[in-house]
């Protein structure tokens, strides 16, 4: 796992606020090289998947991917029986002339599935929150979740989001 990560990150805080600045100046910089001809252009495919699933459609190529599909697909029925019908799940899916195909999973274990709804559950809400631009329902779903619920105590989690939206008040209008 570790050879994944960004050179230089140990777990800490902070550390993609500290270094976003840099990479992206380094980023801008490589563009403008580009541009004047000082540079040439990768023309490697990177390990996104975007131009392998535009090829596989386009070219009738068959591609698979795991991707995010709503759990009730058209024709397929629910691809996750035990996970909410209306919710986003992340499948193997087969990519050609078709379209994308994704698999019918059947019932994951009550464990994973437990885990997976409660996720689910933090997510639509923190949606809820969005679409009615409502602080309420985003503290609520801040207070669904995990990891924050972990380390955080409810009236922590209140004063935190009260905090983020009043520093980031600008940028969320109409939230009440």
């Amino acid at each position: 796992g570790r050879k994944l990560l960004r050179l230089g990150y140990e777990g800490g805080s902070g550390f993609y606020a500290a270094n976003w600045p840099r990479w992206r100046q380094n980023q801008d910089n490589s563009r403008k090289d580009m541009l004047a001809g000082k540079k040439s252009m990768d023309e490697k495919r990177s390990w996104e998947y975007a131009s392998w699933i535009i090829e596989a459609r386009e070219k009738d190529a068959p591609f698979r991917i795991h991707g995010n599909v709503m759990n009730q697909f058209a024709g397929a029925g629910q691809l996750i029986t035990n996970l909410p019908a209306d919710g986003c799940v992340e499948v193997a899916c087969l990519v050609d002339g078709n379209g994308i195909q994704p698999t019918r999973f059947g019932a994951l274990p009550a464990q994973m599935a437990g885990l997976s709804a409660s996720n689910m559950a933090v997510f639509d809400l923190g949606a809820q929150s969005a679409i009615e631009r409502s602080v309420e329902k985003a503290i609520y779903a801040l207070m669904l979740d995990p990891l924050t619920a972990a380390v955080c105590t409810p009236a922590q989690i209140k004063a935190m989001t009260l905090e983020l939206f009043k520093a980031e008040k600008a940028f969320l209008p109409g939230y009440r």
